[in-house]
C-alpha cells in the first residue's frame, strides 16, 4: 500500500478518525518466584494511535513483544498499567456484556494456521463458532453467513464440512480470515499471518488482505518481520525493540530515510534484489539485554553504535570504544549471572570456579591495543572490583567514568522529518546534534 498510496489518499486518511488509542501500555510478567525477582517488561510504556481505515505495521526483533502487544491489544493478555481506547472507551477495564462486546469489534488473525484451527471441527464448525458464542441471528443465517464467508476469502461452498488437515497452509490461513471476519469488526490484528507461508502464497493472502480492507473498510494492526511485506502493505510502520517503540510513521518515509539508530540497523538487514550494491549492512554487537532488567536510559544503549559519549573521550579509538562498551556489558552480565552452588563450594575451598575470571577477559579485549594510561587505569580499577565479586560496584565505576546520557537517562519521543514521525533517541535533541549526518559519519 504505502509503496503507491497517492498523496490524495494519505489527505483523506490523516483527515479520519483515530480508532485505536494506546497510551502508556505496560505488560510485565511476574514469574511468581520465592525472592520477589524482577518482573519480565514485554510491553514496556507504548504509545500509539491507529487511524479508522489504516494499516499500521508492528515490526522488531524476536522477543521484543510484537505479539505481547497484540494479544494485550485484543485482552488476551491483562495489561499492567496504561490505556487502550477503541472509539474512545478504555477497554482494559471492561469486563462481562462489554467485554463481549469489544470482542465484536476486535478479531486476530494468528501465526500458525495449522495450531490456531481446531483440527476435529468442519470448516464450517471452525467460522461459525463466534457466531454462535455470541448468539448472532438464527441458526439458519449463521450457516449462510458461514458460506458467503467462504466465497469471500476465496475458498468454496463445498468446504463447509471439510476439515483443516485437508487444506494446505495458504487455505488454512484464509479460513483464519474468514473466522477473523465473522462478526464484521472493525479493528484487525493480523500476528504474522504470512510468515508460515511459501512466497507466491503470500502474496495470494497479502492481495486477499488489502481487497477485503477497501471492501469492509476494515483497521489493521500487522505484526511481521519481514520487512518487505510490511513495506507493501503498511501505510505506516511503529519499530519495536524490548518493550518500546524506537521509531513511528509513515512506511515510505521511514523506509527511504529512517531516523533511529535501531531503525537503520534494522533496515540494513534487508536483501537487495543486486548484490553489487554499496550499502554496508550494521551488524549489531551482542543481544538484546533481558527484559527482565532493561536498560536504565535508551533501551538500545547496550547495542547502539551511535551512543553519545562523554566529552573528554570523543576522539577515542573507535574499536577501543567499543571494547570498553563490551566491556561494561560483560559485567553487567557477570553481576546478572547466578553462582551455582558448586562454584560457591570451589570459593569457599579457595579452588578455581567455572567462571571466567576478570583478567582474561581484559587480556581477551584490551591485550592488541595501545591503550591510554589514563584509560587504562580505569579498565584495571573496574576489573579489581570484579575480581573481589563487587560488580555493582565495577560498573558503577566504569558508568561514572566512560557513561553518558545514553545510559542514565530515558530520551524523549521527539518529532522527526514530517507527517508526524517520532523517534526515541537522544540524538534528535539539539544538544547532542551532529553538524553532519551522524548515521554517515559513525554507521557507514
Amino acid at each position: 500500500m504505502s509503496s503507491t498510496t497517492s498523496t490524495e489518499e494519505q489527505t483523506v486518511r490523516s483527515s479520519q478518525e483515530t480508532l485505536l488509542e494506546v497510551n502508556d501500555l505496560k505488560t510485565y510478567y511476574e514469574d511468581g518466584g520465592l525472592f520477589g525477582s524482577q518482573p519480565v517488561k514485554a510491553v514496556d510504556g507504548v504509545s500509539f494511535e491507529i487511524e479508522k481505515g489504516e494499516t499500521l505495521g508492528l515490526v522488531g526483533e524476536s522477543g521484543c513483544g510484537k505479539s505481547t502487544l497484540g494479544r494485550t491489544l485484543m485482552r488476551l493478555e491483562e495489561a499492567t498499567a496504561g490505556e487502550v481506547k477503541l472509539n474512545g472507551t478504555d477497554i482494559t477495564t471492561l469486563s462481562g456484556t462489554d467485554l463481549k462486546q469489544f470482542r465484536e469489534d476486535v478479531q486476530m488473525v494468528f501465526q500458525d494456521p495449522d495450531s490456531s484451527l481446531n483440527q476435529r471441527m468442519t470448516i464450517g464448525e471452525i467460522i461459525r463458532e463466534p457466531l454462535d458464542v455470541h448468539e448472532w441471528k438464527t441458526p439458519t443465517e449463521r450457516r449462510a453467513r458461514v458460506r458467503e464467508l467462504l466465497e469471500t476469502v476465496g475458498l468454496q461452498e463445498e468446504h463447509y464440512y471439510r476439515y483443516p488437515h485437508q487444506f494446505s497452509g495458504g487455505q488454512r490461513q484464509r479460513i483464519g480470515i474468514a473466522r477473523a471476519l465473522a462478526l464484521e469488526p472493525d479493528f484487525i490484528i493480523l500476528d504474522e499471518p504470512v510468515s508460515a507461508l511459501d512466497v507466491s502464497v503470500q502474496a495470494k493472502v497479502l492481495n486477499l488482505l488489502e481487497d477485503l480492507q477497501n471492501e469492509f473498510d476494515l483497521t489493521y494492526l500487522f505484526i511481521a518481520h519481514d520487512l518487505a511485506v510490511v513495506k507493501h502493505i503498511c501505510d505506516r510502520v511503529a519499530v519495536m525493540y524490548l518493550g518500546n517503540i524506537m521509531e513511528i510513521g509513515p512506511a515510505d518515509e521511514m523506509f527511504e530515510n529512517p531516523a533511529n539508530p535501531y531503525t537503520h540497523a534494522l533496515l540494513s538487514a534487508i536483501p537487495e534484489p543486486d548484490p553489487s550494491g554499496n550499502r554496508d549492512r550494521i551488524t549489531l554487537r551482542g543481544t538484546p539485554p533481558s527484559p527482565r532488567d532493561p536498560p536504565t536510559g535508551c533501551p538500545f544503549s547496550t547495542r547502539c553504535p551511535v551512543k553519545i559519549r562523554p566529552n573528554e573521550y570523543e576522539t577515542l579509538d573507535d574499536d577501543l570504544w567499543q571494547r570498553i562498551e563490551i566491556f561494561r556489558e560483560v559485567l553487567r552480565e557477570r553481576g546478572r549471572a547466578e553462582i551455582s552452588l558448586s562454584d560457591r563450594v570451589r570459593k569457599i575451598l579457595g579452588r578455581e570456579t567455572a567462571q571466567a575470571g576478570v583478567d582474561e577477559t581484559v587480556t581477551e579485549l584490551f591485550g592488541e591495543f595501545n591503550v591510554p594510561a589514563d584509560v587504562q587505569q580505569h579498565i584495571d580499577e573496574a576489573a579489581e572490583y570484579a575480581e573481589n565479586d563487587d560488580e555493582e560496584a565495577a560498573q558503577a565505576y566504569l558508568q561514572e567514568e566512560f557513561g553518558s546520557i545514553c545510559d542514565s537517562e530515558r530520551p524523549d519521543q521527539l518529532e522527526v522529518g514530517q507527517n508526524g514521525r517520532l523517534s526515541l533517541c537522544h540524538r534528535h535533541d539539539g544538544a547532542y546534534e551532529e553538524p553532519a549526518t551522524v548515521f554517515e559519519t559513525l554507521i557507514q
